[in-house]
């Protein structure tokens, strides 16, 4: 008992993953690349630990929490979602640096979730304790889970950079886009102006990332697009499962518009700015 108590199960994975190397390497280049896709969706599990998490639980809550329970559904998502970073945590598997920018995602993702509920942008149809005004406490953990993807991708991949932006003027385009996500219901919508910023700051960069031994490297932008594709998808999971509807789904779900990818991208931004505040970009060479 004493032997299998001090067996360290990191250690036990990485040497399979050695092993499976070892394997693919006898075997040619075909079964290289089903080795490093397999470490690819395994890193990026982990890095989606704690997103997947809350999307699990909306949907797990929708099907069998009981409707007349003492405790209400948001609010059990609330403790429950407390509970889950406290493990992570606990386990080490979240840094406390990592922690602080997902506080900090999450009190700016509920500031913004006070202002577009009372302007009638999403309703949360169901009761809740904890609570400020119209919106539960659950959902700055949605916003919050999207800076705890960033920021364990960014370890887990180890990513570097080529000619990446300077960090004084990714904060100012950041602060312009979370401005602009309260300023168009009042005056003229900015976000062509954004995504043109957008693309001007980032469109010659690239991010490599490390899946084993070897960096690879894709443009920044392709990468933000795909993440906000996937949030996209979790989106279209919790408004089937009411966690949260607009107002063209009050009479019944309908899909989500695709034109909501262009607000994920554009808050994709903010939420890398903030890890990038935390993690320091790197170049290739170190």
């Amino acid at each position: 008992m004493a032997g299998a108590a001090r067996i360290n199960p990191l250690g036990v994975l990485l040497a399979w993953d050695e092993q499976a190397g070892d394997w693919a390497r006898m075997r040619g280049r075909g079964a290289i690349v089903l080795h490093e896709f397999i470490c690819f969706g395994v890193k990026q599990a982990a890095a989606c630990l704690f997103g997947g998490s809350m999307v699990l639980l909306l949907g797990l809550s929708w099907a069998f929490y009981p409707p007349h329970a003492a405790l209400a559904r948001y609010d059990f998502l609330t403790l429950a979602a407390l509970v889950i970073q406290c493990v992570l945590l606990g386990t080490r598997l979240e840094t406390v640096e990592e922690a602080k920018v997902i506080l900090l995602f999450h009190l700016v993702g509920t500031a913004m979730e006070v202002f577009k509920t009372s302007a009638g942008s999403w309703i949360y149809p169901e009761p809740s304790w904890l609570r400020l005004g119209g919106v539960p406490l659950f959902s700055g953990f949605m916003y919050a889970s999207v800076g705890s993807y960033i920021a364990r991708a960014w370890r887990l991949f180890d990513f570097r950079f080529t000619r990446h932006p300077q960090f004084a003027a990714t904060v100012w385009l950041a602060v312009a886009i979370y401005a602009n996500f309260f300023t168009h219901h009042f005056l003229p919508d900015m976000r062509y102006a954004l995504f043109a910023a957008v693309a001007l700051l980032f469109g010659r960069t690239w991010v490599h990332f490390r899946i084993r031994h070897v960096h690879r490297r894709m443009p920044l932008l392709l990468g933000f697009t795909l993440v906000a594709m996937f949030i996209w998808l979790a989106e279209n999971i919790g408004t089937f499962t009411a966690a949260w509807r607009y107002p063209t789904q009050r009479h019944g779900w309908q899909m989500v518009p695709v034109s909501k990818l262009g607000a994920w991208l554009l808050l994709m931004i903010i939420s890398y700015v903030m890890v990038s505040a935390v993690a320091k970009p790197r170049g290739q060479d170190g």
